[in-house]
């Protein structure tokens, strides 16, 4: 027993160093600056790679749902450090080899606020395939 409690509380210490560590480096930039092309990419990068787990309409799928709602109560730096580290035991990789600090800021920042548009196939707008097939 008391060596699952030194376990424990070698974790805890571990965790809470590295948070704070990750608060007191994430809460240097309050708003994120990116130019206009970047976040035409970031855009990109969020409807396909991050769709791609938490589903196009960003409702949850093999991830959960990326909407305001559900993310209005984590704490911005938080879901930066998560894009960026990942989530260890999770499907959710890290994007720090892809992603900057301030990328990973604007993203929280748009899906926090809802400035990210489902893509047009997530409206349920009939796409040219079916709009072929149905020629046929």
């Amino acid at each position: 027993m008391n060596n699952m409690l030194s376990i424990c509380r070698f974790s805890i210490t571990r965790l809470l160093n590295t948070g704070l560590l990750a608060i007191l480096w994430f809460t240097q930039t309050a708003i994120a600056e990116v130019d206009p092309a970047r976040q035409n990419e970031l855009l990109y990068f969020i409807k396909h790679d991050c769709g791609s787990c938490h589903g196009m309409t960003l409702k949850g799928g093999l991830g959960p749902a990326l909407l305001p709602e559900t993310l209005a109560a984590k704490p911005k730096d938080y879901l930066v450090a998560t894009i960026l580290e990942g989530r260890i035991n999770t499907a959710m990789p890290p994007w720090k080899s892809m992603l900057s600090h301030n990328d990973a800021v604007w993203i929280t920042e748009q899906l926090q606020n809802g400035s990210v548009q489902a893509t047009e196939l997530a409206k349920n707008n009939p796409s040219q395939d079916k709009q072929i097939r149905g020629k046929k």
